[in-house]
């Protein structure tokens, strides 16, 4: 991959039938993947060949620091920067991620109780359950500057997204779009699942990574309590398959014909593997052996891309948005990222 990519450019996805690597430039949400998963890499393996690349995209990268424009600073900065920093910490690796997180903070509208993530041309604020993400890097900046604000922010954000964007079975719709003026609730949707009354299956991945993380970091029962119940709707759900790789929405009408999502997978791994430190031991058995299973499948021949034949990528049936027509059945940078990381994190639970 490193030696198929254009100077500037980031790995996207793959297309078999045409030997086409697809990428993109640093602004694009998904930057920060392809050196997070070599830092992740390095970290197991300690290779030379990776460390040179690591320092050479970090330094493209580094200029999204100041981007105002998206809230996808946890992904594109965190995953990069911030595994750069636990590694190796660096005063400049630090400066970025400050940088970083007060550019993400510049989209929190006190009103409305959100980071915005998609700009509205009218009175809409778009706010989608992938923000839940983008937190861990405001809960960084504040233990590492002092200042509240940025874990304010990240609470603030999260109870917001609590209230307003999950039903009664603990499933996540992927869109809630707020009157900017009032804060009120306009519309709730799903866009990259089959309906808005659908439960698209990453959308339920970043949901139960997000609140894992926020009782992690702030230790307040009501979040683990959101992501037990997050868990047990995906792994209790009737469409969930025997190898736990879910189907890319839970309520795709051709199932079990229906397309699955490695990514929507790899990220349900590390989280459960994550969530299960902080239950009961029998959900602690539970959610490991859901992890186990998911890996286990992801790490098969019907996953796992033989060498050469993937475009550089490890994981194979990645979904990316079917409804309109995008990255359907292919590799996808954060389908690698989260592998790599459950897999860490499985590594280090089994010693």
């Amino acid at each position: 991959m490193r030696n198929r990519l254009p100077k500037d450019k980031y790995p996207k996805t793959y297309y078999v039938a045409k030997d086409r690597l697809e990428t993109s430039g640093s602004g694009w949400w998904c930057s920060g993947f392809y050196p997070g998963t070599m830092l992740y890499l390095d970290e197991a393996v300690k290779s030379p060949v990776l460390e040179g690349e690591i320092d050479r995209i970090l330094q493209d990268l580094k200029r999204e620091q100041y981007n105002k424009t998206t809230h996808d600073l946890g992904f594109m900065m965190f995953c990069s920067f911030g595994n750069a920093n636990r590694l190796h910490p660096k005063p400049e690796y630090a400066e970025i991620l400050m940088n970083s997180a007060k550019s993400l903070a510049s989209r929190f509208d006190e009103k409305v109780g959100c980071i915005k993530s998609w700009d509205s041309s009218d009175d809409g604020y778009l706010v989608i359950i992938d923000n839940m993400m983008n937190l861990e890097l405001l809960f960084w900046a504040s233990e590492y500057s002092g200042d509240k604000k940025y874990y304010d922010i990240a609470v603030k954000h999260a109870n917001t997204t609590l209230k307003n964007h999950f039903r009664a079975d603990h499933s996540s719709y992927h869109v809630v779009n707020y009157n900017s003026k009032t804060g009120e609730v306009k519309r709730k949707r799903t866009a990259q699942g089959y309906a808005d009354e659908s439960a698209w299956a990453r959308g339920q991945a970043w949901g139960l990574y997000g609140y894992t993380v926020m009782y992690r970091a702030t230790k307040d029962k009501k979040y683990l309590d959101q992501a037990v119940a997050i868990a047990e709707f995906i792994l209790n759900h009737p469409n969930l398959p025997k190898d736990k790789v879910p189907y890319w929405d839970f309520n795709a009408p051709n199932i079990p014909d229906a397309l699955r999502d490695s990514s929507a997978g790899s990220v349900m791994a590390s989280a459960l593997l994550e969530l299960k430190n902080y239950v009961d031991s029998a959900a602690s058995k539970k959610y490991f052996a859901a992890a186990k299973t998911i890996i286990t499948t992801l790490t098969s021949k019907e996953y796992i891309a033989e060498e050469g034949t993937n475009g550089g990528f490890l994981l194979k049936h990645g979904v990316g948005h079917i409804p309109e027509k995008s990255e359907i059945d292919v590799p996808l940078t954060y389908g690698d990222y989260y592998l790599v990381e459950a897999m860490l994190r499985y590594k280090k639970q089994i010693k």
